[in-house]
């Protein structure tokens, strides 16, 4: 296997309506994909974004992010009318996502269509109200979740948005006739968030299905942990680390590391990992079993904390109080493999690496990653090409990470670039200070385009934006920074069939394509 793929968001795609969605571009990108030679579509979690606005802090493990609907299909099925479409402001800048002004409008002709989508159901056979089949038959198969979910979120629409941790006491704690009593109050309500899961379903495994009939794969993403605001936080109870009140005793992050000084205070709670042992990891195996169900690959991010992982206490103000604690290891995954088979996964290894976590990835199977970002900083690493295995994929960067470019001219120090330019005879082998500075980005930035390509790893996985030539507007994420994050679109025609003649160019070379 020698294969490659590209990272693009759903939510970096162009389109009309203020983020990227499941329509005409995303099959656009699709057939882009396939005429540049590329086996895998890597994107992020399609889970709905939360505090943030980061799919890494969702409010359901399971659940689609409903930004991805698309309206122009919602518009065909006679849900929505072009005028409605036009009457909503969708963000000023095309090349931005302005999740404030997404919020508003999104929801709106959301709800706007399920109203028709209920007026269209309204009387069929007799009934109040008689839903299609086939919603019906989702409804069944993901009744494990979308029960809790769609209560969940109607009560947090209830309690305009709060944490469940704010709610009263009857809901926070899930008494069981408080709850009863909210259901057959709020019936409209919570039908709306499973019509919501079931056109995002419907979207995505139309557009899915698009993508494996052109031979591509889909490398899906599921963080390790659950957002403190979630519902299955919030139904979870045993499956977290709680204190004598119920509150969540520890939360996840991770220590001071090359992103942050400080150190990264996630927030999420922690999980009980004696009592998924106990349980023979079924939530576990539930949630991987489902996330198998819509990628075809699966990355998991932060890979390390199932060896050991970083506990702060909850209360603590920053991520350097925390101390390392073992997580499940191999057990785990033991599992989940008598569950589900040969588990198509690859792992973040990324981070603090201790020689449990390097003994955990190579006892798994799972390639790991390699980063050619982290490669020139010092001495002989891991991540430089020469050091590269066969079981792994390899990256220019990650979504953390920003791009070659803005790496390049502002991330990258003077040692760094020296070495770039000498390790891949970009310069004389001990090139001057004037010659270092003479390389220019885009020649730095193909020549590390070819050294990913090249890798003996089975895969390489490179950001669009690496491919487009782009700056720190195409910076995805900036790991400890809240806000500005999670933003960036590609601009209207960026797949060009002469870029994706380049591409496949490129990946011949190596035998990529």
């Amino acid at each position: 296997m020698r294969e490659s793929g590209i990272l693009m968001p759903v939510s970096s795609l162009p389109g009309p309506y203020g983020i990227g969605c499941f329509g005409k571009e995303a099959e656009k990108f699709v057939d882009f994909l396939a005429k540049a030679g590329q086996k895998i579509w890597q994107i992020l979690p399609l889970s709905p974004t939360g505090y943030g606005d980061s799919p890494y802090q969702s409010c359901s493990a399971f659940a689609g992010n409903p930004y991805f609907i698309d309206l122009d299909a919602l518009k065909a099925d006679g849900l929505l009318t072009a005028a409605q479409l036009k009457a909503e402001s969708w963000g000023e800048d095309p090349l931005e996502v302005d999740y404030g002004t997404l919020y508003t409008s999104r929801y709106k002709v959301l709800r706007e269509a399920y109203a028709a989508w209920r007026k269209q159901c309204a009387g069929v056979h007799g009934c109040a109200y008689y839903y299609p089949d086939d919603y019906y038959a989702f409804a069944l198969e993901n009744e494990s979740w979308l029960e809790d979910y769609a209560l969940y979120m109607a009560l947090k629409t209830t309690h305009e948005m709060k944490s469940w941790a704010a709610w009263p006491r009857e809901y926070r704690l899930r008494d069981a006739g408080a709850l009863e009593r909210f259901r057959a109050e709020n019936e409209e309500e919570i039908g709306f968030w499973k019509f919501l899961q079931y056109e995002f379903t419907r979207q995505w495994k139309k557009l899915k299905a698009y993508a494996n009939e052109k031979g591509i794969q889909v490398l899906g993403d599921i963080p390790i942990y659950v957002s403190a605001d979630s519902v299955d936080a919030w139904v979870g109870g045993p499956l977290f680390e709680l204190d004598s009140d119920g509150g969540f005793a520890r939360v996840a992050g991770c220590p001071p590391d090359y992103f942050s000084a400080d150190g990264q205070l996630w927030g999420n709670p922690l999980y009980n990992w004696p009592y998924h042992h106990k349980t023979g990891y079924a939530w576990w195996i539930e949630r991987v079993r489902h996330a198998l169900g819509i990628y075809d690959l699966l990355r998991i991010d932060h890979f390390r904390g199932f060896d050991t992982y970083w506990a702060i206490p909850a209360d603590s103000p920053t991520a350097k109080t925390g101390k390392w604690e073992n997580g499940p290891g191999m057990d785990l995954f033991r599992a989940l493999e008598a569950a589900l088979g040969k588990l198509p996964i690859i792992a973040e290894d990324l981070g603090e690496l201790f020689p449990s976590v390097r003994e955990l990835l190579a006892d798994s199977g799972f390639p790991g990653m390699k980063v050619l970002q982290f490669a020139f900083g010092s001495g002989d690493n891991e991540y430089l090409p020469h050091n590269h295995v066969k079981n792994s994929v390899v990256y220019p960067g990650t979504h953390d990470n920003t791009t070659l470019a803005d790496w390049w001219e502002n991330g990258a120090n003077d040692k760094e670039k020296a070495h770039v330019a000498k390790y891949l005879h970009l310069t004389p082998c001990r090139p001057t200070a004037k010659e270092v500075a003479a390389v220019k980005t885009d020649e730095a930035r193909i020549a590390l385009l070819r050294a990913a390509l090249a890798s003996v790893a089975d895969r390489t996985i490179i950001p669009m934006a690496d491919w487009l030539g782009l700056g720190a507007e195409a910076h995805l994420n900036t790991p400890g920074r809240l806000g500005g994050n999670w933003t960036w679109r590609a601009k209207a025609g960026f797949d060009t069939a002469a870029l994706a003649d380049e591409i496949l160019a490129e990946c011949e070379v190596v035998c990529r394509a």
